[in-house]
């Protein structure tokens, strides 16, 4: 089994989008063919929300058997299940309610007001990732998880100088620096458990913290240099995000 981290530079945020969506279909063909059904784990955000779209208006789309992908989430903020705000009502607006999957195929973290105490909500996530899990493991076989990067380098709901270790697979966030303020999250460990790991991230004010993390910044300090998937991790980024990566990393092709 290989471990690559490689960064694929596209020019601009539509280009990046589509390329990460053509990819994305791609690569489900592939593992379609491998596995009776496929893990995928979304990330929330305008990038991520434009890269679904790019998906469900890809004619490549109608390639897809949508019945057997699962779909789960990184990150989702702590708010009531209709809120515009939560990273599945987007997910859902730019995504599922385009594709045939299943109903049950859609593994959401709880809304406040499904769940109203926030760390019972981890915890029942935790026990839905367990209950799909195989072969003694604590979470799916997570096939393709994306991620996003904030400016201060945070992943999913990992914010620098916060506990994102452990034994859980699942944390509440409280307090957290960015609203809302609270939320749940995978944490580092369940993410790293990923096959494949998908950075995509857009903007000149993401150049400092992938530059950081691609250097060998502290994962402390910046989170996103602490993920690794166990095949591959690939950040795939727009020229202005790429500004300060180092120049030997980034990749010619996939």
């Amino acid at each position: 089994m290989t471990n690559e981290r490689r960064v694929l530079v596209h020019p601009d945020v539509d280009a990046l989008t589509a390329a990460v969506a053509a990819r994305f279909l791609t690569k489900l063909v592939d593992l379609l063919d491998e596995y009776t059904t496929v893990n995928v784990v979304l990330t929330g955000g305008t990038v991520g929300a434009g890269t679904q779209r790019a998906v469900a208006t890809s004619g490549m789309r109608n390639t897809i058997d949508w019945s057997r992908v699962h779909f789960w989430w990184g990150d989702e903020r702590f708010v009531p299940k209709q809120d515009p705000e939560r990273n599945e009502v987007q997910a859902r607006e730019a995504l599922l309610d385009r594709i045939a999957v299943p109903e049950a195929n859609i593994h959401p973290f709880p809304a406040s007001d499904e769940i109203e105490d926030i760390d019972r909500a981890a915890a029942a996530y935790a026990e839905v990732l367990l209950e799909h899990a195989e072969g003694g493991a604590s979470v799916p076989r997570f096939d393709i998880t994306f991620l996003g990067v904030g400016p201060d380098g945070h992943i999913a709901s990992l914010f620098p100088e916060r506990e994102g270790h452990g034994p859980a697979t699942v944390i509440a966030v409280r307090n957290a620096p960015k609203p809302p303020p609270d939320r749940l999250s995978l944490t580092l460990p369940a993410i790293n458990s990923s096959h494949r790991v998908w950075m995509v991230a857009a903007g000149a004010e993401k150049a400092t913290a992938l530059g950081l993390a691609l250097a060998g910044a502290s994962e402390d300090e910046v989170p996103v240099a602490g993920v690794q998937g166990r095949k591959r991790t690939v950040f795939f980024v727009d020229s202005a995000a790429a500004q300060n990566v180092p120049p030997n990393l980034i990749a010619q092709s996939y």
